[in-house]
């Protein structure tokens, strides 16, 4: 028995490629060959330069101030027992590169930006009503679809006062 045989019967169910008999290519071929490619922009710009994340994903890379365990961890923290008493666990593991830039470390592929500064500072107006009025009082309210029968079980009128019996 040849070990080319097709062990499916037939007939074949056709798709798109059998059913014209030729497949048609959508997109054209590059005019030149990949590595050579590679070589022009913004392949060689992508491929030659390395982010932080690819270094330190080498074998290769070491940073010498990366704590060695968990004990290391704990210690280059920026805890202190004596003045954060009863802190919490997470306070308690809190790196110096987390809230200070003066570790020396390069975290990202970014440049320092600063803050604009707002020239013109807006006051806040601030209004204070001369009458205090009535917690009680539904002059005023926004209306909606609820209405003033919904308090509990306990119906009031639209003036806000109850429904004597």
């Amino acid at each position: 028995m040849p070990l080319t045989r097709d062990p499916f019967p037939f007939p074949k169910t056709e798709n798109d490629y059998s059913l014209t008999g030729a497949r048609q290519c959508q997109k054209e071929p590059f005019d030149k060959p990949t590595h050579i490619a590679q070589n022009d922009e913004p392949w060689s710009r992508l491929n030659d330069r390395a982010t932080l994340a690819s270094i330190r994903r080498t074998v290769r890379y070491h940073d010498r101030q990366a704590p060695k365990d968990s004990l290391d961890f704990h210690l280059k923290s920026t805890y202190d027992h004596h003045q954060e008493f009863l802190s919490s666990k997470n306070q308690t593991l809190y790196q110096r590169e987390t809230f200070t830039d003066d570790h020396g470390r390069t975290l990202k592929n970014r440049g320092k930006h600063e803050a604009a500064l707002c020239e013109t500072k807006k006051e806040v107006k601030v209004w204070m009503n001369s009458q205090k009025s009535s917690i009680y009082s539904i002059e005023g309210t926004i209306e909606s679809h609820h209405n003033a029968s919904t308090n509990r079980g306990y119906s009031r009128k639209h003036d806000g006062g109850f429904y004597s019996t």
